[in-house]
């Protein structure tokens, strides 16, 4: 899985020939979701704490959140993002 950040118990990861919009996906334990950057929406389950530490994490990297999606839409490697502290 192409880790871009992880804290929490939380991982993050964006994949190079995933769909528009611009997402990515978050593991947690057992559970799965993909999360939309412009919007927020969810697909799948997340424990309301942890998605509300990911929405954070969200808020904080948007920027570079979007920058990793055009990098990977242009065939390069995404680039790490600092876990939320």
């Amino acid at each position: 899985m192409p880790e871009i950040s992880r804290f929490f118990g939380i991982i993050i990861a964006m994949f190079g020939d995933d769909h528009n919009p611009p997402h990515f996906h978050v593991r947690y334990g057992d559970f799965r979701c993909t999360v939309t950057i412009n919007k927020g929406v969810v697909k799948g389950q997340l424990p309301r704490k942890v998605l509300n530490k990911v929405f954070e994490w969200m808020d904080e990297h948007y920027d570079e959140l979007m920058a990793n999606w055009a990098r990977l839409q242009d065939g390069e490697e995404a680039l790490p993002i600092d876990p939320l502290k």
